[in-house]
């Protein structure tokens, strides 16, 4: 068994001399080996009477004061093998994200998905609206990007015949650090053919709750005092409702460009007179409804401006056919139908390079491969990206990404 304590009974009439001398030397953290028979205290502890006794490890460095344990920020996470031992909690965290991996993996195996593995070095960074990583290969004398998303290979497996698919790994986007951020996290991508992104709801409502159950023996529990509650169906709510119901937005400010410029920026958002109105939406609604949307609310009807890979709403063509999971004021999935028009999409991303153009430098580049591939004929297809770290989160009650992550990225430290 690799967890929990015993005590250990050592008497120097039992050991030999060579080992109560090593017995009488060892320091906190020292690793030792003990065999001998188990017995109960008076009190009824189990205890092992040491016969035999010998040194594993040194520790030469002290290790952090018992009862106050490792409390610095920085220092648990540059150190963080000190950080699991001095502090429990710490490990279970990262138990617990294994086996929450663990049940993901369960799930979609269950619903015939297939795990696959796609670059990670990608000649061009495709799939987000993200600024990338950029490395060099000196043997091909290319320039390639740490990915940013894997969505465009999941897609040509989708177009291959790979119907579900599904994929549990690292991507990197050169952004800043803070609480919900961390410039190399975890994602699944998983894409459906034959689906549609209301399909999708319902699959993450069962997928969450699965894991909850698993977790916590119910779909009710707690995150960072507030009480999160499960129980399908989640509330649905579209960008314009969020604006009109939660930031205080009237309906002529959604549609005239100044007026809406002039209330993101009363509400503190960056926004350029150039930006298509979309854009200053989501602007607002990040700065302004997010933080509210503390109970599982799936946020439909995205602009179109903000969506390059998003098939466009039968019923409005401004609009698509996507949502994003908001739980605990944060966002914790993103799906939608997937665009598998070549021709739309062409037109999706010569309108993101005017963008790039005019100083977007996380706007999407023009991937003709891509194009290519949708021109064989990708099936009508659904696919969401969740957010492995901010779920850990989520089911451990941690309020930073750093937590949940056992090596985050830290400035390095001038000695």
């Amino acid at each position: 068994d690799y967890k929990g304590q015993i005590q250990c009974y050592v008497a120097k009439n039992i050991l030999s001399a060579e080992e109560y001398f090593v017995f009488k030397k060892l320091d906190i953290g020292d690793i030792i080996y003990i065999s001998g028979k188990l017995f109960r205290t008076k009190t009824g502890e189990l205890t092992i009477e040491a016969q035999n006794l010998r040194l594993l490890s040194k520790s030469i460095r002290p290790l952090p004061e018992k009862w106050h344990g490792l409390t610095d920020i920085e220092t648990r996470y540059r150190q963080r093998y000190l950080d699991l031992i001095a502090n429990p909690k710490v490990k279970e965290i990262f138990y617990r994200r294994s086996r929450i991996i663990q049940l993901i993996r369960q799930y979609m195996d269950k619903h015939d998905f297939l795990e696959v593995e796609t670059p990670m070095m990608q000649p061009r960074a495709g799939g987000a609206v993200a600024r990338p990583f950029k490395t060099h290969h000196n043997a091909l004398n290319m320039d390639f990007y740490l990915r940013i998303a894997p969505e465009l290979y999941l897609k040509r497996l989708v177009t291959g015949g790979l119907e579900r698919v599904y994929e549990i790994n690292r991507s990197f986007r050169n952004e800043g650090i803070d609480s919900f951020h961390n410039p190399e996290f975890t994602m699944m991508e998983f894409y459906w053919g034959y689906a549609n992104y209301e399909d999708l709801m319902s699959f993450t409502e069962e997928l969450f709750s699965f894991i909850a159950r698993d977790i916590f023996e119910e779909i009710k529990f707690t995150y960072q005092g507030m009480e999160i509650d499960l129980t399908p169906p989640w509330k649905r709510l579209s960008v314009k409702d969020a604006l009109l119901q939660m930031a205080g937005m009237e309906p002529a400010d959604l549609t005239d460009p100044t007026r809406a410029i002039d209330f993101a920026r009363k509400a503190g958002c960056d926004v350029k007179e150039t930006d298509p109105l979309g854009k200053i939406h989501m602007a607002i609604f990040d700065e302004v409804v997010e933080k509210k949307l503390i109970q599982p609310t799936f946020v439909t009807d995205y602009p179109v401006a903000v969506s390059p890979l998003s098939r466009r709403s039968n019923t409005d063509p401004e609009l698509v056919d996507r949502f994003e999971l908001y739980i605990s004021g944060r966002e914790i999935a993103n799906a939608f139908s997937e665009l598998n028009d070549p021709a739309d999409q062409r037109e999706r991303f010569l309108q993101q390079l005017h963008e790039r153009e005019a100083g977007d430098d996380e706007a999407h580049e023009m991937d003709e491969d891509y194009i290519r591939t949708l021109e064989y004929a990708m099936p009508p297809t659904a696919g969401e990206g969740i957010g492995i770290d901010r779920l850990v989160m989520l089911f451990t009650d941690s309020a930073s990404i750093r937590e949940v992550i056992l090596f985050p990225l830290l400035r390095t430290k001038q000695e």
